[in-house]
């Protein structure tokens, strides 16, 4: 690891994530550790720590740094968590939310996305991440319950909100009437009881 890159990464944290209200003490921590150029691939590594969304493969992308922090804050994830992912895409997410929850259950439909991912995680030895190759439309009822479920992408939220335990967590975009997407927050108050809000808008990869 080059001084260059360790810079360009506090310089992440510190003015893309910190400057912009993310106080979670444990997702900054993972941040500022994983080699997100690692997930960015060999055609990127250079823009891993911009401020920017990035094409790595199959016509998906690596979000920005601020949204993968700002998902990963609002659900509020514990170190006795068990978490689900949603859109593995390279394996950056599944490995900051390894840094936070117990369990990581990561899905990904596309099959060398899939590989690549499971491939970077097991490289950094993040032996609580299982890389689970299938659409992750309907979730993932083997290991469900989950204390959080988080989406990199957008679609419909009934089936995952009903894979949460009792205060769990769905963090997910919504598309909106107008085209937009906007992340919302929703949580399992009670049986059959969701509460909702919105954190930001955003695009995803479709």
């Amino acid at each position: 690891m080059n001084q260059a890159t360790l810079t360009q990464r506090e310089k992440m944290v510190t003015e893309q994530i910190e400057a912009r209200g993310i106080t979670d003490s444990r997702v900054i921590a993972a941040m500022r550790e994983l080699p997100r150029e690692r997930f960015a691939g060999p055609d990127n590594d250079g823009m891993a720590y911009q401020d920017r969304w990035l094409p790595i493969a199959e016509g998906q992308i690596l979000q920005p740094p601020y949204v993968v922090a700002l998902m990963c804050a609002a659900a509020e994830i514990a170190p006795n968590n068990r978490v689900l992912e949603i859109g593995a895409g390279s394996g950056y997410g599944a490995a900051v939310l390894s840094r936070l929850a117990h369990r990581v259950w990561t899905m990904e439909s596309n099959p060398k996305l899939a590989r690549y991912a499971g491939a970077r995680i097991a490289e950094l030895g993040l032996s609580n991440v299982t890389v689970l190759r299938a659409d992750g439309a309907g979730g993932w009822p083997p290991a469900a319950p989950f204390d959080a479920i988080v989406v990199s992408g957008a679609g419909d939220p009934d089936i995952l909100k009903r894979q949460l335990v009792i205060g769990g967590r769905l963090i997910m975009a919504l598309e909106q009437p107008d085209g937009a997407q906007q992340v919302v927050k929703i949580v399992r108050v009670a049986e059959g009881q969701f509460s909702q809000e919105t954190l930001t808008e955003v695009t995803f990869a479709p």
